[in-house]
């Protein structure tokens, strides 16, 4: 009776050793194929993110090396503020809807700071600034211009949203890995302007997300 005793206690204890090193187990897959996927999705992203290299490498500043694709962002910053800052004003006086023009209350207040910030850090980096917007972006200018009423709310809404979602992903890696200090301050600063021009252009109600990366 005791060795029958003693065997089923023995493997009653087997059991429950194995359960818990099969939770254990499970719980450390779990664990471990998020950060794998994560991992993952992040270097997809990375790869697909682009920049303009303007050929000068990366160059010492006081505050830290100054890579291309650094440039490029203070320029892109300094870019978007060109057609978007006016496009903000527009929705501002033509908008139909009171969310339309909230969207373009927060447009013109978070660009007119990044233009500045972004003139400060172009001038403090030895960063040549565009003054005008580039072809592309006088053509959405122009759409948005011609537009008017409920067309308007529509397509201003719809490039905003678009040219916003496009850039957000540059911040973010600029971001994570500029090793410029006055570059960094620069991104953390456009990475919330930016979420809140998204947040806001999307509750205007004219932002088609079947469509909006499709080209």
């Amino acid at each position: 009776m005791r060795s029958i005793l003693s065997n089923s206690a023995t493997s009653g204890r087997t059991i429950a050793t194995g359960l818990v090193v099969a939770a254990l187990v499970a719980t450390l897959a779990a664990l471990l194929l998020p950060v794998q996927l994560f991992g993952e999705s992040a270097a997809a992203a990375t790869t697909t993110l682009t920049y303009d290299d303007d050929g000068g490498g990366t160059v010492e500043t006081r505050y830290g090396p100054l890579t291309a694709m650094d440039r490029d962002f203070v320029r892109k910053v300094k870019l978007a503020g060109l057609w978007e800052l006016p496009s903000g004003r527009m929705a501002q006086q033509r908008g139909t809807t009171a969310a339309v023009r909230t969207a373009g209350n927060h447009l013109v207040a978070g660009h007119t700071e990044l233009d500045r910030r972004s003139n400060e850090a172009g001038q403090a980096l030895g960063i040549a600034l565009p003054t005008e917007p580039n072809a592309a972006q006088q053509g959405w200018l122009g759409q948005i211009k011609a537009a008017q009423g409920k067309e308007f709310d529509a397509t201003m809404a719809e490039l905003l949203r678009r040219a916003h979602g496009k850039v957000f992903g540059l911040i973010a890696l600029v971001r994570d890995q500029t090793k410029n200090t006055v570059v960094r301050a620069l991104a953390d600063r456009a990475n919330s302007v930016v979420l809140d021009h998204i947040t806001v252009l999307e509750k205007t109600g004219n932002v088609d997300f079947n469509t909006l990366h499709t080209s």
